[in-house]
């Protein structure tokens, strides 16, 4: 048995999906193909990290919907296995469209000064989660793992501690 990271790694690239196979997916779920749902779909396709409601707000322009509708639509999204919710406890959500079959499954490092991030490859290995499981009688383990700290732009000059 693998782990859920090496059963669908997360490749740091853009969404090579085209927007007509993200809107196709959109009308299989009966859902409505808005103008402000492709705005967005696009501005996910785009990033290669999950950004907040307020980035893609911004990124769209005014012009293109509210951020209101930012909300409405990545909550839709959400609901439809089209994009993951992030929590980087920070009290904003960032969220990442999924490639088909993608569970989205994968691990960040998180700028606490910046908020910057960046995906870490690799993942624990499943013995270490079923061991854990084993130990405290637990069944069904799975994993969220984010790392935090400063990066180089906004750590001091002072060398790095190991």
């Amino acid at each position: 048995m693998s782990s859920p990271c090496s059963r669908h790694p997360h490749p740091h690239r853009l969404i090579q999906q085209p927007l007509t196979e993200l809107t196709e997916k959109l009308r299989s779920k009966s859902r409505k193909i808005t103008a402000p749902r492709q705005a967005i779909l696009e501005v996910l396709r785009r990033h290669q990290h999950p950004i907040t409601n307020k980035e893609i707000h911004t990124a769209l322009g005014t012009a293109d919907c509210d951020l209101a509708t930012v909300y409405r639509n990545l909550h839709t999204l959400e609901d439809m296995g089209m994009v993951r919710r992030f929590d980087f406890g920070d009290g904003v959500a960032r969220f990442e469209l999924l490639e088909e079959g993608d569970d989205g499954h994968h691990h960040h490092l998180v700028c606490t000064g910046c908020s910057a991030v960046v995906e870490v490859e690799g993942c624990f290995p499943t013995e270490l989660e079923l061991a854990l499981a084993r130990r405290h009688g637990f069944t069904r383990v799975t994993h969220k793992l984010e790392f935090f700290g400063l990066c180089p732009k906004c750590a001091p000059a002072a060398p790095a501690s190991p």
